[in-house]
């Protein structure tokens, strides 16, 4: 009996206690920001984030509104939320354009939808949205303090884009099929030019090219090779490459005469 009341006791002070941290119900918007923002800075994110929707919701024309919506956002990325945090910074966008907030928001809308992008050979929906939100927040704000790390995002979209049309060009080339193998060579040659996957999408167009019989696409793009790469480790076999083609098109002149 006694250790049953001595476990009561001690199960209502826990529960007094932890009630007594909840803040009132009248608590003022800036007393209940204060309250919220502490409940944030020690990373206790379901709590804050449920302070934050009750500012939002039950002072829509205070001015700390907008601060209060960038931090529920905030708690849903946190909490790699990521799409709900997406819905929340864009709210914020929509409702509040003259907000200090919003470069922040803009930026963590391109940052979110790269934490959602998979691993390459997946479906890239999320990496096209963050490169397509980074660079509208980097075009309207150049002077944030976001732009490195921004552009460091966007150059590890841009990589990753380029692996899988390089992976898929290939692919098809291993099976023989050049007329495929082109399209995603030339892609990463076009599109992505400035990725670790140029150079090599650049030899094998020209290799998958000769394979399909197009000699002089093929020259052409062996020589572009040459002159981009000069140093590249595909030099020699570009070079032996070319003197096939001429070899190849000399024999073929003969022919016809």
């Amino acid at each position: 009996m006694l250790k049953k009341l001595l476990f009561i006791t001690l199960s209502l002070t826990i529960i007094v206690s932890c009630g007594g941290n909840r803040p009132k119900k009248d608590l003022s918007a800036e007393e209940r920001m204060k309250y919220a923002m502490k409940e944030f800075e020690d990373g206790d994110y379901l709590d804050a984030k449920t302070e934050f929707r009750i500012i939002v919701l039950n002072f829509p024309g205070h001015n700390i509104v907008d601060k209060a919506q960038y931090y529920l956002a905030e708690c849903h990325f946190e909490l790699k939320e990521y799409i709900l945090a997406i819905a929340e910074y864009e709210k914020l966008t929509r409702m509040f354009p003259n907000s200090s907030y919003v470069d922040d928001a803009m930026y963590k809308v391109g940052l979110a939808n790269f934490k959602l992008s998979p691993k390459y050979s997946l479906d890239q929906t999320y990496t096209l949205q963050a490169i397509e939100k980074l660079q509208r927040f980097m075009e309207e704000y150049p002077q944030s303090d976001y732009m490195d790390e921004a552009t460091e995002i966007m150059n590890r979209c841009r990589e990753k884009l380029a692996k899988k049309e390089y992976k898929n060009g290939e692919l098809y080339r291993k099976l023989a099929y050049y007329d495929a193998a082109i399209l995603y060579f030339e892609s990463v040659v076009n599109n992505y030019y400035d990725t670790d996957f140029a150079k090599e999408a650049q030899y094998w167009l020209g290799y998958c090219l000769k394979k399909d019989s197009e000699y002089d696409r093929a020259r052409e793009e062996y020589r572009r090779y040459l002159q981009k790469y000069p140093e590249g480790k595909r030099v020699m076999a570009v070079k032996n490459s070319l003197q096939e083609i001429a070899e190849i098109q000399s024999n073929n002149d003969d022919k016809e005469n």
